[in-house]
């Protein structure tokens, strides 16, 4: 009788995925900031500044790798250009297909993580921009979520 009952806990554990977190992300909103999140800006050789808003715990991508993100990016007036969250779902890229800002900045976070980058308009979309979203010569903000490394 306690091997069948102890047969059933294991069962039911392995269907509720093993007693492990089941909370789903909301991709409609922004994930919260880690208790260590930095207060100043990193710059790197580029000029990409930088600041880790939450620390992830796996993989950090290569130049090649696919990544999943929830984002959102504005001006420096404040104005938002775009955001992943209202679509509730994450975008899938390979980091070769982005912009130079993203690219170098999405190396610089692992997995779970949260960035903030400052991407300066020689890292973005420079002189031509992207009308009629982004002016010519705009430097760019954003706050992206690293959900996974493929």
């Amino acid at each position: 009788m306690i091997r069948q009952c102890f047969a059933v806990f294991l069962l039911t554990l392995l269907i509720s995925g093993c007693g492990g977190d089941t909370t789903q992300i909301d991709y409609s909103k922004e994930g919260p900031n880690g208790p260590n999140a930095q207060e100043e800006f990193s710059q790197t050789e580029s000029g990409l500044q930088y600041r880790i808003l939450r620390e992830g715990s796996g993989a950090s991508p290569d130049v090649y790798d696919k990544v999943s993100v929830s984002y959102r990016g504005w001006l420096d007036d404040d104005s938002q250009f775009d955001s992943s969250y209202p679509r509730k779902s994450p975008i899938e890229f390979g980091l070769n297909q982005v912009i130079p800002g993203w690219t170098e900045g999405m190396q610089l976070v692992k997995e779970g993580g949260k960035i903030e980058l400052l991407i300066p308009s020689e890292l973005g979309y420079g002189p031509g921009g992207s009308p009629p979203v982004i002016p010519p010569n705009a430097q760019l903000h954003f706050i992206v979520e690293l959900h996974e490394v493929k």
